[in-house]
């Protein structure tokens, strides 16, 4: 167990959340403050996805990025600003028969600038790197793709740009990858690792696949656990008597209780009183800034 963890709020996601709760963020300005409102909350790092204000789909539209980020930087919390860089990797199939060509509806393939443009405008702190291809969804013809080629050339880029990547891992074969990337020196020790678990066809959440993953990080990674749906909360439990982090936020699950729809300052707020009444210390931004060591994104952007 150990005795201080970060939590991270993962504000909105690409997925149809947004038709199941209210309080799931659309717009740059929703996006934004409820970004703060989770840091408010206790959420020492918030994840930032953008969504197009009129389709509300996943977008990789720098503009909103750019909207979002400033309207962060420029509030009264300083959360370091974690900003997904998996847009781009979505490849809707035809049908089983007749794959080829793939679908338009859905279909989303972007080369490795394009993916990166917000981040390399914007210079976060972090940015994510999901780390393979995997089936998504049941029923489904949509892949998400994340060839070794790419990755690598994303991971060269994001270290060119000062930018520390938050290494997404979805199952214990892409922890090969992530062992070969630091190997190559395309990633630098220590390693931040995610691990998402409980989405299908992924890892399933269930301790014993957990501890498989932990088992397999590389020595000195800082990890993070967290699972979908009603498991959220109960990984906030779990996480530090693991050695890893936390995270929240209505990307992953939009419940607090059964039947009671969150907010991501709720879900951060709950993890909160999870944790302290565990005896773990949650950390502030400036003590991940340290921990991580990253520089502060806020006064980076003001000085340039």
């Amino acid at each position: 167990m150990i005795s201080e963890v970060f939590i991270t709020c993962a504000v909105t996601g690409a997925g149809n959340a947004v038709e199941r709760s209210p309080h799931v963020p659309v717009t740059p300005q929703q996006i934004a403050q409820s970004a703060i409102e989770a840091a408010r909350a206790g959420a020492a790092v918030v994840h930032i996805h953008v969504r197009d204000p009129t389709t509300r789909r996943g977008s990789r539209d720098p503009a909103l990025y750019r909207a979002v980020v400033e309207r962060i930087r420029e509030s009264d919390v300083n959360p370091v600003i974690n900003l997904t860089a998996g847009m781009g990797n979505g490849l809707v199939l035809g049908e089983p028969d007749s794959p080829l060509p793939p679908n338009p509806t859905g279909t989303d393939m972007a080369g490795v600038r394009e993916r990166l443009v917000h981040v390399e405008e914007l210079r976060p702190e972090i940015c994510t790197l999901d780390c393979g291809s995997m089936n998504w969804g049941a029923g489904s013809q949509y892949v998400m793709v994340n060839t070794a080629g790419t990755l690598r050339a994303m991971a060269a880029r994001v270290k060119e740009l000062g930018v520390r990547p938050e290494l997404e891992v979805f199952d214990a074969g892409q922890l090969v990858l992530v062992r070969d990337l630091i190997k190559e020196g395309l990633i630098n020790d220590p390693a931040l690792i995610q691990l998402c678990m409980g989405i299908r066809y992924g890892a399933p959440d269930d301790p014993t696949t957990l501890l498989a993953l932990i088992h397999q990080l590389p020595p000195q990674a800082i990890y993070s656990v967290f699972s979908i749906g009603r498991m959220q909360l109960p990984y906030a439990a779990l996480a530090p008597l693991v050695g890893a982090n936390v995270r929240v936020g209505l990307e992953d699950n939009i419940y607090l209780s059964r039947g009671r729809l969150a907010t991501n300052a709720e879900l951060t707020q709950q993890a909160v009183e999870i944790l302290e009444r565990m005896g773990v210390r949650v950390m502030s931004p400036d003590q991940v800034r340290q921990k991580l060591t990253v520089s502060n994104s806020k006064k980076t952007k003001l000085s340039l």
